[in-house]
C-alpha cells in the first residue's frame, strides 16, 4: 500500500520540518541625497545632431546614465492608405537589451508603447504636417541606457525634434523637455530612477520655449495641483536653457557640414 500524502512525482521533504522564518526589515528606507548637483540643477546635456548618416535626420542625447539616438526618415509618400491633407507622423521607440538593470527581451511591450505616445505627444503640435499631404515622417527612437522612463520621455523628446530640425522638416519650434518631482514637498529637477521611485508624484513638461507655447504635460503619481504648478514653473525656466543648447547644437552642426 502506498503511503497517503506521498506524491512519487515530486521530491518530498522529511516528515518533520518548520517553515523558513525571516526577519522583518524595519530599516527605514534610505533616501536619496544629490552631492554633485542641487535639486534644482539638471544633469549636464551632451547632444550632437547627425550621426546616422544613413537617415534624412538623427539625433544623439546622454544625460550621465540616459542616453538615447534617434532618427528621421521622410517625409515620405504613405502607401496603402487613403488620401490625407496632412502627413502622419510615427514614433516608435525600442529599448536595446541591456539598457536596463534587468536584461529586456527584444519584442516591444507596453513601456515602448506608452513612451512612444508620450514622445509623439509632445512633436505633434510643432511639426507642419499640413505641408506634408499623404506623406509620413518616421521617428526611431533607441534607448541605448535608461535611468526611468521620466528620462525617457524627457531625452527622447529632445533627441526626436533635434533630428527633425537636422532632417530639414518644416516646424513651428523647437521642441524641448524637463522632468520633477516631488521629495519631502520638496521640487527635485531631472530625477533618476531611484529618485522617482522614491516620489511622491513625476512631472514631465514639454514646450516650444521660442513660442512659449507647452505641447504636452505628462504625469504620474500622486501630485497635488500647487505642486504640478510648482514643478511647471520651475521646469519651464530649465526648458530655456535646454532650448539654447538644442540650437547651439543645431547651428554647431550645420557650420560643420
Amino acid at each position: 500500500m502506498a503511503q497517503s500524502g506521498f506524491d512519487r512525482r515530486r521530491i518530498n521533504g522529511p516528515e518533520e520540518s518548520f517553515p523558513p522564518f525571516f526577519e522583518a526589515d524595519n530599516s527605514p528606507k534610505s533616501q536619496s541625497i544629490r552631492t554633485t548637483r542641487s535639486p534644482k540643477e539638471i544633469r549636464p546635456i551632451f547632444l550632437q545632431p547627425g550621426l546616422i548618416l544613413q537617415a534624412n535626420g538623427s539625433a544623439y542625447v546622454e544625460t550621465e546614465r540616459a542616453k538615447i539616438a534617434c532618427a528621421v526618415y521622410g517625409p515620405r509618400q504613405s502607401k496603402n492608405t487613403a488620401y490625407s491633407e496632412k502627413g502622419r507622423l510615427n514614433v516608435e521607440v525600442k529599448f536595446t537589451p541591456f539598457s536596463c538593470e534587468r536584461r529586456r527581451a527584444p519584442l516591444r511591450d507596453a513601456e515602448d508603447r506608452s513612451i512612444a505616445v508620450a514622445v509623439q505627444q509632445t512633436l505633434l503640435s510643432s511639426v507642419r504636417l499640413e505641408l506634408f499631404p499623404k506623406s509620413t515622417i518616421d521617428v526611431f527612437v533607441v534607448v541605448i541606457e535608461a535611468d526611468g522612463i521620466e528620462a525617457c520621455i524627457a531625452s527622447a523628446s529632445v533627441a526626436a525634434s533635434t533630428a527633425l530640425a537636422n532632417a530639414g522638416i518644416e516646424m513651428f519650434g523647437l521642441v524641448v523637455s524637463c522632468a520633477a518631482c516631488i521629495i519631502e514637498d520638496d521640487v527635485w529637477l531631472d530625477p533618476t530612477q531611484d529618485e522617482a521611485s522614491q516620489a511622491q508624484g513625476v512631472l514631465v513638461f514639454s514646450c516650444m520655449p521660442a513660442l512659449g507655447k507647452v505641447t504636452s504635460i505628462w504625469e504620474s503619481g500622486q501630485m497635488k495641483p500647487s505642486e504640478a504648478l510648482a514643478c511647471i514653473d520651475v521646469c519651464e525656466e530649465r526648458c530655456s536653457e535646454i532650448h539654447s543648447v538644442v540650437a547651439q547644437a543645431l547651428l554647431s552642426a550645420t557650420q560643420h557640414q
